[in-house]
């Protein structure tokens, strides 16, 4: 899926033990020794174990574990507040850890922002102010980090408040504020550290459309870290799900939740309402034949009795959807001599893009059970869905992952019956 994609930042072999001897719990971990093992003979704990992930440019990857799995002592040995004890993190050709002081405090100056769950804003300073703040340090003069800091703050929603000071902000406010700071330093890689934890759910409902929004503008490439899968999964590109250190799984959303990679994953993962995670895409099957307006009657007539269906949509050639003719309304054209079905068509359907989620599909079926059209943004039929696919993909999904792979033929058996039963196009 991002063969063609620039890697912006590449991490190979990350290992953090903290502890006076790290070498030693380096040493028991290749003999096959876990994180508790090594802290009970040791006193050492294993932070992070050959860690190995690519971020790719102007992605959004969501880093994610319970307490204590190592994603925040992840997050920070990207910047490396926190030394990591071997490996590389290589960001558009230099590798972090081997950076001398100097020329760390430059690369982070350039490279990375940090919005943290607290806020960190200065209650002193105004909106204006703290936006400005790393502008300010890095010597930008008075004029230019006042325009750029106001363009932040444009870009998060806060017109208006660039003289109030944090106190009299929401909590979403004050973050808009953090993300705003960050953004007018525009580096090139924007770290999120449970940015949004602090918040009340309504409200960090809010911040993660704000985010996927400016993600959608800026393109900006951004690691978030948090412990919410539900907040993974409403704004990931990628999730790398974390254990004891280690990672135990990479993948988009809908891989981690259809094909976890064990069972760890799998307990992780109890519980979310698939319907709202798969899509149209996933439940969508080819379309077995289409008329054009200027088909006669009795052409229409033979595909569909050829295809055993009684509604069939509506096509140019290059498969532009133009509507939907019904059995009944293809016989009244012909006994009324009419040269084609252009005037027999109807626009009483349901049509989706590929992305809707498949909870939103079920109260789009009518009484009449017309098949729902999926098609891209220039309107071009892809496929349809029928109600019993939908089913099949909730089912299947809700499958262990080996029963899955070994019913798979007579899934599609299935769904193909249900296709011809439910009529579609």
């Amino acid at each position: 899926m991002n063969e063609n994609r620039n890697v912006k930042i590449r991490v190979r072999n990350l290992s953090k033990v903290f502890g006076s001897q790290p070498k030693k719990a380096l040493e028991l971990r290749e003999q096959g020794l876990k994180r508790p093992e090594i802290f009970e003979k040791t006193g050492l704990t294993l932070g992070l174990s050959n860690i190995d992930f690519d971020v790719y440019e102007g992605e959004l990857l969501v880093i994610m574990g319970l307490s204590g799995s190592g994603k925040s002592t992840l997050i920070r040995c990207l910047n490396r507040l926190i030394e990591p004890t071997e490996g590389e993190i290589v960001i558009d050709g230099e590798n972090i850890p081997a950076l001398s002081e100097k020329e760390l405090l430059d690369c982070r100056r350039r490279h990375f922002s940090m919005v943290f769950q607290n806020f960190a804003l200065f209650p002193h300073r105004t909106v204006q102010q703290n936006a400005e703040f790393g502008l300010e340090i890095r010597g930008v003069d008075k004029a230019e980090r006042v325009k750029v800091a106001r363009n932040a703050l444009h870009h998060v929603g806060l017109d208006g408040w660039e003289d109030a000071y944090p106190n009299q902000l929401s909590g979403g406010m004050q973050q808009r504020v953090g993300l705003a700071r960050a953004l007018a330093n525009d580096s090139t890689v924007l770290l999120m550290d449970e940015a949004f934890s602090a918040l009340d759910p309504l409200i960090r409902g809010d911040m993660q459309q704000e985010l996927l929004e400016l993600q959608h503008r800026m393109q900006k490439t951004t690691v978030f870290i948090t412990h919410d899968l539900d907040e993974a999964i409403n704004i990931g590109d990628r999730i790398i799900l974390l254990k004891d250190g280690e990672i135990v799984q990479i993948g988009t959303p809908e891989e981690i939740l259809t094909h976890p990679a064990d069972d760890y994953v799998a307990r992780f993962i109890e519980g979310v309402d698939m319907s709202r995670i798969l899509t149209a895409q996933h439940a969508m099957r080819p379309v077995r034949a289409t008329a054009r307006a200027e088909d006669g009657p009795r052409t229409t007539l033979r595909k569909m009795k050829e295809n055993g269906i009684d509604s069939i949509y509506v096509t140019t050639r290059d498969r532009k959807l133009q509507g939907l003719v019904e059995v009944n309304a293809v016989e009244q054209a012909e006994k009324q001599g009419q040269e084609s079905i252009r005037d027999f068509m109807t626009q009483d359907f349901r049509a989706v893009g590929p992305g809707e989620p498949l909870h939103n599909l079920f109260a789009m079926f009518s009484e009449k059970s017309f098949p729902i059209a999926v098609v891209d943004d220039n309107r071009k039929l892809l496929g349809v869905v029928v109600k019993g696919a939908v089913l099949d993909e909730l089912a299947r999904a809700a499958e262990p992952a080996e029963l899955s792979e070994e019913g798979s033929e007579d899934g599609n058996e299935n769904a193909n019956e249900n296709m011809a039963s439910a009529g579609d196009a």
